[in-house]
């Protein structure tokens, strides 16, 4: 059973005594399953043993010939150098191995050996501390040489061979023991190894193809668990837990239109009634609403709160930031007020009077709509009857954060709005137990945005250039990634650049300094002058990198562009093109690396924010992206969401099917499936967004 191998300590495998145990220890190697579980990093292909005389010098090559010169030499600096010379018939090749004069005893001239390294040139051809091992006429099956070898993570003084070893000798003991969880109708029909047979072409292959059956199978094995618990909480949601019934109507709907300065997109209005739907039944919502930057998410939460506050219930705002609070207050302070909707504000910076008066009239009720930031989950916020639960910019947000803050209801609907697409593929497994809308397109009557990269040598062009706009009558942003002068990294800071602007360049215009260490009071100055043209040109940090609205401006600079993610690259992009003028993104840098130069081209060839998405998943990996580890979402170690999106799909689809038999896999068929998910994946319950 697959219990008792996780109580069997790793210890008592041959070959394994207490200090190669505490170097297992630190591989995060405890027991017998985790040895079997302890996959290669990658494959060797050793089975082809070529003459040495078609070796290729940078190359890790595999060879066969007799010794025939041994030497044990010592240097003036006590550097004990073995050098060993083998022949086979088509030429000669040396050998060489540093400080391990033990070797000695181990290779005799006469012997035959084989050698596994890189082929280099010195005076002859040579390889560099080589893997090797002594013919045996009498020994049969080496795990080292003639076969597609394993290659592991080692640390203290493991090295390969002994772990190849252990592993070999653990696999050979133990594996028939592991209990197959998978059913045999789902392994039938995506062509899936049981778990004996995965295990042993994992770790040692008779071909590539039988290596790249096993690894199909853990990779579905560890998705098809994670979908479960996906899936689970879902039907949680969806099933067991009792919400809110919302009471909706046409004329409530129309309504609304009727009030607004504009017209709602065909995707607004969709999402709309996909909300309208949810918050309808007695079940609590759970929907992502993902959309591009400036798509008009916010006009759409103003309408679920509205609604809630129209059934007798308060509803939350909460967003990242105290800048995009504060503006979601105003936006909806000055569309509900004529509703009768009384709206409060609730951030770090808020008096303490005025802190405790908000408190209570968020108690008694009367306030029916708070926004705030994180003071929004402290524990003596207290709601009469919160009915819906809006988190803007989510993945700013901790798990138990979000969780926080819908428990301070009763099972209340939740609308959780990201303006950073999530590629299709990721969204499966992080969001899975969430239903998705997505805004495609933009509001009508938008100018069209140019972006470019520029180099140093441009700086002036691009100054002669904001100079014209501003004279147009338009305004701009000059982003920097550091608000003071930094003497480690070589960084325009926003302070310095701020003075500097103000008396050099742009001193004929009026200059703006907006950064996270300003008062709320300051910051809030700051915006309202900008938004009412009293500034020109706003010198900023990345607080302006989220929710900022402001149809006028029409430029953003981005210094020193290749700090930024692409993600916050294409957020800050996004704060220009809300009017109907040609906006430009410009960014200034010198990008050194590789993956720098890959984002900015992206954010220069690609206008898409889904697109966006997709590439920067590309270029970061999934292990990174959206910081899925951060907050609270299980380490996929097998998988790799981009390769494997086929496997992904194919084991999200059997695992809602069994679900759809089993919701809590009580059966005692399935009661082995609950017992891997549990123990692979325990902070499962973390995923919980209600």
């Amino acid at each position: 059973m697959d219990n008792s191998l996780r109580e069997i300590s790793a210890q008592y495998i041959k070959g394994v005594g207490p200090q190669r145990f505490k170097d297992l220890q630190r591989l995060g190697i405890n027991s017998i399953y985790d040895l079997l579980y302890f996959f290669p990093r990658r494959y060797e292909d050793r089975r082809e043993f070529k003459k040495i005389s078609h070796l290729q010098e940078g190359s890790a090559e595999l060879v066969m010939g007799e010794i025939f010169y041994v030497d044990l030499r010592q240097t003036r600096r006590r550097l004990h150098i073995l050098e060993i010379r083998i022949k086979d018939g088509s030429g000669v090749l040396s050998a060489v191995w540093f400080n391990q004069p033990y070797l000695r005893k181990i290779f005799k001239e006469g012997k035959r050996v084989i050698l596994y390294g890189k082929v280099e040139r010195f005076l002859n051809l040579q390889m560099n501390s080589p893997e090797f091992e002594i013919v045996d006429e009498g020994k049969q099956d080496s795990l080292n040489m003639g076969r597609i070898v394993p290659v592991y993570a080692l640390s203290g003084k493991l090295t390969q061979r002994i772990l190849r070893t252990i592993i070999h000798e653990t696999v050979k003991r133990y594996a028939y023991k592991l209990c197959e969880f998978i059913p045999y109708d789902i392994r039938k029909r995506n062509d899936l190894p049981n778990i004996v047979e995965a295990i042993n072409w994992m770790h040692f292959p008779a071909d590539f193809e039988k290596k790249e059956q096993a690894r199909r199978r853990f990779v579905f094995e560890e998705f098809f668990l994670l979908q479960l618990g996906v899936g689970m909480k879902r039907i949680k949601e969806k099933i067991f837990k009792t919400g809110i019934r919302h009471q909706v109507s046409p004329e409530f709907f129309n309504l609304f239109m009727a009030r607004l300065p504009f017209k709602l997109t065909e995707s607004q209005i969709r999402v709309i009634k996909e909300i309208e739907a949810d918050m309808a039944k007695p079940k609590p919502m759970q929907r992502l609403l993902q959309g591009e930057v400036g798509s008009g998410k916010t006009v759409i939460a103003c309408y679920a709160l509205l609604l809630t506050v129209n059934n007798g219930y308060q509803g939350a705002l909460m967003a990242p930031t105290e800048i995009l609070a504060e503006q979601h207050f105003v936006n909806l302070s000055n569309f509900l007020v004529p509703f009768g909707v009384k709206v409060g504000l609730l951030v770090s910076g808020t008096s303490p009077r005025m802190r405790q008066t908000i408190k209570e009239e968020l108690r008694e009720g009367e306030i029916e709509i708070i926004v705030g930031t994180h003071s929004l989950i402290e524990e003596d916020v207290v709601f009469k009857n919160l009915g819906l639960v809006v988190i803007d910019e989510q993945h700013k947000f901790g798990v138990w954060q979000r969780k926080s803050l819908q428990d301070k209801g009763l099972n209340p609907d939740c609308l959780i709005m990201t303006a950073t697409p999530i590629p299709r593929t990721l969204a499966l497994t992080l969001y899975g137990d969430l239903d998705i809308s997505t805004l495609y397109e933009l509001p009508k009557g938008r100018g069209k945005v140019f972006t470019y990269w520029v180099s140093e040598e441009k700086r002036n062009e691009v100054y002669d250039f904001i100079k014209e706009e501003i004279r147009k009558g338009r305004q701009a942003f000059i982003v920097y990634p550091l608000i003071e002068e930094s003497e480690v990294l070589d960084v325009k800071s926003a302070t310095q650049m701020y003075e500097e602007l103000k008396e050099r360049v742009f001193g004929e215009f009026r200059i703006g300094l907006l950064h996270g260490r300003l008062s709320s009071e300051e910051k809030n100055r700051v915006m309202q002058d900008f938004k009412e043209k009293r500034i020109d040109v706003l010198v900023s940090t990345l607080v302006i990198e989220v929710g900022i609205d402001i149809p006028n401006v029409t430029v953003i600079v981005v210094e020193n562009a290749e700090r930024f993610g692409l993600a916050q690259l294409h957020q800050l992009r996004g704060r220009i093109g809300r009017g109907k003028f040609p906006s430009y993104c410009i960014l200034f840098s010198s990008a050194k690396t590789e993956e720098a130069r890959q984002r900015l081209t992206a954010l220069v060839r690609i206008q898409d924010g889904f697109k966006i998405a997709e590439e920067d998943l590309k270029i970061r990996g999934p292990g990174d992206f959206f910081g899925a580890r951060q907050h609270g979402f299980p380490e996929i170690k097998m998988g790799d969401i981009l390769k494997d999106m086929q496997i992904l799909e194919l084991s999200r689809k059997e695992a809602f099917s069994l679900l759809q038999y089993d919701p809590e896999l009580k059966s005692p068929q399935h009661k082995i499936i609950w017992e891997n998910l549990k123990e692979r994946f325990p902070q499962l319950e973390l995923l919980s967004v209600g």
